[in-house]
């Protein structure tokens, strides 16, 4: 899939667990964990807002786009 989620860099760069974003964003670890490892199909809108929110990113720092035709 050519969309990368680098949500466990930001979580790293902002010194932060998966459980406190969890928390901050009202949403389960498990799920924290299924957006980590790109397993997801889609986000909400709200749900990136939080997250972004929670550590004071923009949407760009935690998604990629890698064209994978190369």
């Amino acid at each position: 899939m050519p969309i990368i989620v680098n949500l466990d860099v930001m979580l790293a760069r902002r010194k932060m667990r998966s459980r406190a974003l969890a928390e901050a964003v009202g949403i389960t670890e498990q799920n924290i964990s299924l957006l980590k490892s790109g397993k997801v199909k889609g986000v909400r809108f709200d749900t990136l807002d939080r997250i972004c929110r929670a550590l004071d990113c923009q949407p760009g720092d935690i998604l990629e786009y890698r064209d994978d035709r190369d």
